[in-house]
């Protein structure tokens, strides 16, 4: 049974990723944090000290979750092709899942917030190189440039899914086309055709190709 401070500490670091995407960090008092975590407000400054202190815990909280998937999931038995596939869906279903968190730290850091350039500059190459050195394992076809590859597969799998969900989450997409885009964009099954085809296209091998999939 955890702790009571835990569990508060706990409850914290959740209000704070539940309310962040809404207010961004000018916008997040710790008054707020504490009444929607149902304490007070001096819990917040005993638990992390500070207002940065408590955004940068809940923003490497909900890191942590995402490289430990993409770690789980590259070091696993398999093809390089594979283990790359997997670890591209695992980011992917993240950035989907946490769509409203993903624009809200864009905006931040456009802004200049600190804690926010903190935060990227010291976790954007933990993942990012993970995805670089999985690349690395993968025959590439002739003339196609690490870099050149990880660009397109940045783009081709994970552009398109932001875009679409964020029109869908504002509901800027009407009827029967938001159901096409939520289903041929957004859905399981869109993200795992979209690494396929970039795979496919990048690959000199057959490691990343449906047929190789579990």
């Amino acid at each position: 049974m955890p702790r009571p401070s835990q569990a508060v500490d706990q409850a914290l670091l959740q209000s704070g990723l539940a309310l962040y995407p809404q207010v961004g960090c000018a916008g997040l008092s710790l008054r707020k944090v504490a009444e929607h975590a149902g304490t007070q407000p001096a819990m917040v400054h005993y638990h992390f000290g500070s207002k940065q202190a408590f955004l940068g815990a809940v923003l490497q909280q909900c890191y942590e979750q995402l490289f430990a998937q993409m770690s789980e999931r590259s070091a696993a038995d398999g093809a390089a092709g594979q283990r790359l596939r997997t670890a591209l869906l695992a980011l992917a279903g993240f950035l989907r899942e946490h769509r409203a968190l993903i624009a809200r730290l864009l905006m931040d850091a456009a802004q200049g917030e600190p804690v926010v350039h903190s935060f990227l500059q010291a976790n954007a190459p933990r993942h990012l190189g993970l995805v670089m050195r999985l690349l690395g394992e993968v025959a590439l076809k002739p003339g196609v440039l690490p870099m050149q590859a990880f660009a397109f597969l940045m783009g081709s799998v994970n552009a398109p899914l932001l875009v679409a969900s964020g029109a869908l989450h504002i509901g800027v997409v009407p009827g029967v086309l938001g159901e096409q885009l939520a289903a041929q964009v957004v859905s399981d099954a869109a993200l795992a055709q979209r690494v396929d085809l970039a795979l496919a296209a990048l690959c000199a091998t057959e490691e990343g190709s449906p047929d190789d999939k579990v």
